[in-house]
This record gives structure tokens, C-alpha cells and sequence, in this order.
């Protein structure tokens, strides 16, 4: 299951898109610490379908764990190159331009 939750700034909109069982926790690799923090990436439990809808709306989508940045990669939003790895969990960011 994915969780997201909808950011709304102004005139953008930033989706914060994490697996379920990373949403709360830290994570350290090397000089990295990542923290997918309840209040940026805590909302709604949602299917893949559902994120596809939600990143229509998007200006900016923060993925973090191996499902959503799958989903995000074969979708075509971002490339493999575009994927770094934290502790074994993939995260990656994209933008509509």
C-alpha cells in the first residue's frame, strides 16, 4: 500500500508519495539521513490507480520506496538514473516543466 498527502503552495501542488511501511521511519546511508517524516509524507492510503490520478495534479512529486518508485519509472516520470538508494530504498523526485 502507498500513503500520500497533497501539499498545496499557492499556485503549485508538491505530492509526497511514500510505501506504507517506510511512512515514520529514519534511515542512514553513509553521509545520507532520510526521514520520511508523518507530517510531509502522512495522508491518505491510496492504490496505484489513485496515484496516477494524483500526479496529474502535481507540479512536483516526492517519491520514497521501492513500490511508488517503481510505479514512477514505468510510467515514464522519471528514469532509473534519476533513483538514489538509502539504506536499500529507492527515492527520487520529479517535476513537470
Amino acid at each position: 500500500m502507498l500513503i500520500a498527502k497533497k501539499h498545496d503552495l499557492g499556485t503549485k501542488c508538491v505530492l509526497a508519495v511514500c510505501d506504507k511501511e517506510h511512512l515514520g521511519k529514519s534511515f542512514e546511508d553513509g553521509n545520507i539521513f532520510f526521514e520520511a517524516r508523518e507530517k510531509f509524507y502522512g495522508g491518505e492510503e491510496i492504490t496505484p490507480k489513485q496515484l496516477l490520478e494524483l500526479i496529474k495534479e502535481a507540479d512536483s512529486i516526492n517519491f520514497f520506496g521501492n513500490k511508488c518508485v517503481k510505479i514512477a519509472i514505468k510510467e515514464g516520470l522519471i528514469s532509473e538514473s534519476s533513483v538514489i538508494i538509502i539504506n536499500g530504498v529507492k527515492h527520487a523526485q520529479a517535476y513537470t516543466l
